[in-house]
């Protein structure tokens, strides 16, 4: 299998404009040759955007949530028949969960792949030199291979900070000025609907031709290096589908599921048999179990209590005993009501005690390790992340379907709820969790 050479895109810290710059070197790329994206850490969003800018599927890895082996395994999937494997950071290249785990550094030291360093130039000059020395050297196992400067002034600007890199002999690739107007928006976003996608298109190809007239291209993929010990695609650790015939609710109200779990179950050979919701489709009556993902059904709470056909679909899988998994967006239409951004609450499947509401928003955010409580879904310990502003406005009676607990540790309550073959919860799960004697590190 061909291994394409690879690079991450980091910067200091959040907010530096590296999925910006991401969508666009994807999209110049795309125009010469074939290239293949990644995403660093749980995030959803961002590989969306990625594979409308490279015309093929994107792929999340976690270094906190997943074995070296499997990200290795990713990775190589991913770079197979591909000319260049780009890598998009998460926060700062040093910001990870407990003490720094799961960073984007831990990433590259793990693929033995070259960092590019997203500097935002907006507000200093000379300064950067000291900045991006201090990046270099902070870790003995990464190092920076080159600079691409983001919103930069004026041509003189890029002077000023190229001169002060100069003696670092870290190569500035390319400099790029401030454009508000070509910034990609961040907002609730799930799978583009069909009236987006045109100008969202249009937007990343616009982004291509900026991103290509500013950047040495040719420079910045010889700075890419192959991976470091690269595994086959079928030594990863998947986790085991939940049946032989798997029902996945696919559509921009259930668009929040990795590539790499349904990929896994498709290796171990489930079939995974598609079916929308919003359009009222039921799960496929051939399914021997339903995974409902996470996405927006808080934005399409009244044409899912109106999906008759679909919620009727749930219950009878449920009466029939077959395993229906729900996770975040998915758990709370298990529930029997949710209510939406106007405190409207709308009848959901009622298959679980649960009310959530969209209202009353909370951020929970962060990593979690879950622990089974009897028969689930998968056996523990696993690795998974929650992020939702929705609330629990109540649990009814039910058994909990996880122990649960913070990246560091610290005990959190219990997490979802079962009711006989129905189970569900706002955890996203990613891998299973390695022992810290396994990891190296703390749970």
């Amino acid at each position: 299998m061909a291994v394409a050479g690879g690079l991450i895109l980091a910067a200091p810290s959040s907010a530096a404009g590296k999925s910006t710059l991401t969508i666009g070197l994807l999209a110049a790329f795309a125009r010469c040759g074939a290239v293949r994206a990644a995403k660093c850490g749980p995030d959803y969003i961002d590989p969306m955007f990625h594979a409308l800018a490279s015309g093929a599927p994107s792929v999340n890895l976690d270094p906190w949530a997943m074995p070296p082996a499997m990200l290795r395994g990713l990775a190589a999937a991913q770079s197979a028949e591909a000319d260049l494997l780009l890598i998009e950071g998460v926060m700062g290249l040093f910001d990870g969960a407990a003490g720094g785990g799961g960073s984007t550094a831990d990433l590259a030291a793990t693929l033995g792949l070259p960092v590019v360093l997203v500097l935002d130039a907006a507000h200093q000059a000379q300064s950067a030199a000291a900045l991006v020395r201090g990046f270099d050297t902070h870790r003995d196992d990464i190092r920076i291979s080159g600079v691409i400067l983001n919103r930069v002034g004026s041509a003189r600007h890029a002077g000023l900070i190229r001169g002060a890199l100069a003696p670092l002999d870290i190569p500035v690739v390319g400099a790029v000025p401030r454009r508000a107007d070509l910034a990609m928006p961040s907002r609730h976003l799930g799978l583009v609907p069909a009236a987006e996608v045109e100008g969202v298109r249009r937007a990343i190809d616009a982004l291509g031709d900026l991103i290509a007239e500013c950047v040495d291209l040719d420079s910045l993929e010889r700075l890419a290096r192959p991976l470091a010990e690269a595994s086959a695609p079928q030594a990863l650790p998947p986790l085991p589908p939940l049946g032989q015939r798997v029902a996945v609710a696919r559509d921009i109200a259930f668009c929040f599921a990795y590539p790499h779990l349904l990929d896994g179950w498709r290796r171990a050979g489930a079939e995974i048999l598609p079916f929308s919701p919003l359009a009222d489709e039921p799960p496929a009556p051939e399914a021997d179990a339903v995974f409902l993902p996470g996405g927006y059904p808080e934005l399409h709470a009244g044409r899912l209590a109106m999906a008759r056909t679909f919620l009727d679909g749930l219950r009878r899988a449920a009466g029939q005993g077959l395993p229906v998994y729900g996770e975040c967006g998915g758990y709370m239409v298990l529930g029997e009501g949710l209510a939406d951004a106007e405190g409207v609450r709308h009848r959901m499947a009622g298959l679980l005690p649960l009310e959530t509401s969209f209202a009353e928003r909370r951020l929970h955010l962060g990593y979690r390790e879950l622990r089974p409580r009897g028969p689930g879904p998968w056996d523990g310990p696993l690795a998974a992340h929650e992020f939702h502003y929705a609330t629990v406005l109540s649990e009814g009676a039910g058994e909990p379907l996880f122990d649960a607990a913070e990246a560091d540790g610290t005990p959190l309550p219990p997490m979802g709820r079962r009711a006989g073959s129905v189970m569900g919860s706002f955890a996203h799960v990613i891998a299973r969790r390695e022992s810290s004697a396994e990891s190296g590190g703390t749970i």
